[in-house]
């Protein structure tokens, strides 16, 4: 099966989008992974000071010695991730769990996924740290002790799986979603695959949630332990941002059923852009500030610390509640009340492949009658608040809160886009009822 790249578009829009933005993107995000990182551990998250290194010693010169060390990993990372991995992909199987079905397919699938995610979460937290407090088998700053080789392993584990990924959806598909433009720079970016699995493992699950979304946690306690040993104290600044980060990867866990409905896992192909991603660029540009507060330990005293974990809190809190309360409407058929009241419905109608009818409920009230994408206000809010304990010497820290703006914000442009694609009228009737897209009043 062979996809088409919006023929219709101008040809050089087409080399723009579908080549030279994805070979870039190929080519600088892995580096600029190892960038983040030793910007923040050798130059105190400056990027003045990196740029001085970049003017003294040259670009070639200055990224090999960012990288050259670390770019095959080391025997130690690559055993750790090795471990890592096993036990998400052991506890995936052999934890007990209900089964849920994601979303109907392009190509008529639903597929289905255990959804044993919150006692995976607990289990894999309880191990690092029993491991390393309890037993002692390897010290808590283990993660922080070894993470630039261990962003070089993932970087090179990451790219090697996303070729892997675009050989097999292009000879060897798992189901009837798969499918390529020809032009391989595109392919490996976006993928060939929309639900690959290998021996059995679902591939998006594994890669986003079980092994990024997972080791998130583990990655900012193990920054936590690093400031103790150095400075012999946790400041409130650091509890405050592993706080929240725990918080909400929790949460996320606890939505985990709801994720496997998301853009991420019904839309967007198995490559580079979510594979690769989530491998390398969520540990890197995720963690990036708790890092930086490594060596800077701030104090912000109980009056701010507390005013800044209670305001991300409660984003995190209203971020589910705004997710749960849209696919609850959904499950329930819309039989449930929203705030209180009969939820304010509209159908979505749309044609799948094959030519089957079936439609969706869109939910026109509560929080999700503000606006189309209002849940990514408070999801971008709990990130600001967790990275607001850096404080602002430098701008480095504030890189994943910027990122995170311009992702979301494409993001809600494109759903936008692949609704109105898919529903046609129905969307035009919905976009009427709720006329914001992501800020009630102004966007």
């Amino acid at each position: 099966m062979k996809d088409s790249i919006r023929s219709e578009e101008p040809a050089g829009l087409r080399l723009l989008r579908c080549t030279l933005i994805p070979a870039a993107l190929i080519l600088l995000s892995p580096p600029a992974t190892l960038f983040i990182w030793y910007t923040n551990a050798h130059f105190h998250g400056s990027i003045l000071a990196a740029a001085a290194e970049f003017r003294q010693s040259g670009i070639i010169g200055t990224v090999g010695h960012m990288w050259g060390p670390v770019f095959f990993g080391s025997p130690t990372a690559w055993l750790m991730i090795a471990v890592y991995a096993v036990l998400e992909l052991a506890l995936m199987k052999l934890l007990p769990a209900r089964l849920i079905k994601g979303s109907l397919t392009p190509g008529g699938d639903t597929p289905a996924y255990k959804a044993n995610g919150v006692p995976a979460f607990a289990i894999t937290l309880m191990l690092y740290v029993f491991g390393s407090f309890g037993l002692k088998l390897f010290p808590p700053s283990i993660i922080y002790d070894h993470f630039g080789e261990l962003l070089g392993a993932l970087n090179l584990a990451g790219l090697t799986l996303c070729l892997l990924l675009y050989l097999k959806g292009r000879f060897y598909p798992s189901g009837a979603d798969y499918g390529h433009t020809g032009n391989v720079i595109f392919d490996y970016f976006w993928g060939t695959e929309l639900h690959p699995q290998i021996l059995g493992w679902d591939v998006k699950m594994f890669t986003n949630c079980r092994f990024a979304l997972m080791g998130w946690p583990l990655i900012v306690i193990s920054f936590a332990a690093a400031q103790y040993e150095r400075h012999g104290y946790i400041s409130d600044s650091m509890w405050i941002a592993v706080a929240l980060q725990v918080i909400y990867v929790a949460k996320f866990f606890w939505w985990e059923p709801g994720y496997m409905q998301s853009l991420d896992i019904t839309h967007d192909r198995a490559g580079f852009y979510i594979c690769w991603g989530c491998l390398a660029w969520l540990p890197s540009v995720y963690t990036g500030s708790t890092l930086y507060l490594v060596d800077h330990p701030n104090s912000l005293g109980m009056p701010l610390a507390l005013l800044i974990f209670v305001s991300g809190t409660i984003c995190i809190m209203v971020n589910y509640l705004a997710d749960s309360q849209r696919r609850r409407v959904r499950d329930t058929g819309g039989k449930t009340t929203v705030w209180g009241k009969p939820p304010v419905l509209l159908v979505g109608r749309y044609t799948t492949a094959q030519g089957t009818k079936n439609e969706n409920l869109l939910l026109a009230s509560g929080w999700w009658g503000l606006a189309r994408h209002f849940h990514y206000v408070p999801e971008y809010l709990g990130a600001f608040f967790w990275t607001l304990p850096v404080l602002f010497d430098n701008a480095l820290p504030y890189f994943y809160p910027a990122f995170l703006a311009i992702l979301l914000t494409h993001r809600a442009f494109r759903d936008d886009t692949r609704c109105a694609a898919k529903y046609g009228a129905d969307w035009d009737r919905y976009r009427k009822a709720v006329p914001y897209r992501i800020i009630p009043g102004v966007i």
